[in-house]
């Protein structure tokens, strides 16, 4: 029906237990809880990373972040822009560059000088454009970026794995080696 705006789409069950979900008519309900913590565990084929999440700096970030790993929407999708010193950049089923869930949603920015080694920050086409895409600080260009993407996390376990997925990378972004997250889950207390 002509404007009759539609339903946010539906939180994923907590457990994990939701299909696999890759596209999205509308952007998703609000699914945090208060007063929790959230990590969430990224399993790659070279090991596992853990990061610690922060709903009360960027709860619309983060709660898109945990909507689409629940509907394990980053299962399987590699990693698909590498620079070394840079960035660590997934979150696009497509792999182009391109893809994203089929919702948009608003900037929730830092100060600048915020982001370090290991920051969790979501990769944009400019303002308010943020999607699936995010990408993981592995060098000091990135740390050095003005502060113009959400951070949403911070890598708290596996910097060894950063690392391996930083120098399968190269200076145009192409990653010389398949970097693959298996499995994305969220751990919440």
């Amino acid at each position: 029906m002509l404007g009759k705006k539609k339903e946010n789409y539906p939180c994923p069950e907590a457990d994990g237990s939701s299909p696999q979900v890759r596209h999205f008519d509308a952007s998703p309900s609000y699914c945090l809880e208060d007063n929790t913590s959230y990590e969430a565990i990224m399993e790659t084929n070279h090991g596992t990373m853990r990061f610690e999440l922060f709903p009360e700096r960027a709860p619309i970030t983060v709660n898109s972040f945990v909507f689409l790993a629940r509907y394990h929407y980053f299962d399987g999708i590699n990693f698909h822009r590498i620079i070394p010193g840079f960035v660590v950049q997934g979150g696009d089923p497509t792999g182009s560059g391109a893809g994203g869930p089929g919702y948009k949603f608003r900037d929730e920015l830092p100060n600048a000088g915020e982001y370090k080694l290991g920051s969790l920050a979501m990769a944009n086409a400019g303002p308010n454009t943020n999607g699936s895409q995010f990408f993981i600080i592995s060098g000091p260009s990135g740390v050095s970026l003005p502060p113009l993407y959400s951070l949403f996390g911070q890598l708290i376990e596996g910097d060894e794995v950063l690392t391996i997925l930083e120098q399968a990378g190269s200076p145009n972004g192409t990653p010389k080696s398949e970097c693959t997250m298996s499995a994305v889950s969220i751990r919440q207390e």
